[in-house]
């Protein structure tokens, strides 16, 4: 097979209606260097840098999982966006993205990882929230 490791993929494809960061960016502990009194934390294996993880809601109403983990890759914690006057959440998108498939004991799953996490552009979206159904139209 012609594929290996992740597989490129747009954030337009895994979130078509965009999404919200919820909580705050996370550094990724490497649970198998880690001690219970040394943390270490984990490394891009193809770049080295710092892993980070930031949870995010799909705006997707028909979307399977509507929590989702991005893992970003940067030598620092990478900084949301501003937050958007009366939102509860702050809408990002991630440039750099990839996608691996994995099996677990239940069903496919999938680890998506970013280069960078931003602003959604410009009439993305989920910067536009639709607050009545009159919006929707």
């Amino acid at each position: 097979m012609g594929i290996r490791g992740a597989i490129p993929i747009n954030f337009e494809d895994v979130f078509p209606m965009g999404c919200y960061m919820v909580g705050e960016v996370e550094q990724v502990k490497d649970f198998g260097a880690s001690t219970a009194g040394k943390p270490v934390y984990a490394r891009d294996k193809n770049t080295g840098e710092f892993v980070w993880q930031v949870t995010v809601i799909d705006c997707d109403p028909d979307a399977r999982d509507k929590t989702v983990k991005v893992k970003v890759s940067s030598p620092v914690q990478p900084v949301p966006p501003a937050p958007l006057q009366g939102l509860p959440f702050i809408p990002v998108e991630f440039d750099g993205m990839t996608v691996t498939p994995w099996v677990n004991s239940e069903r496919q799953a999938y680890s998506f990882r970013a280069s960078a996490m931003r602003a959604p552009r410009a009439g993305a979206s989920a910067a536009k929230p639709v607050v009545s159904g009159k919006d929707a139209a």
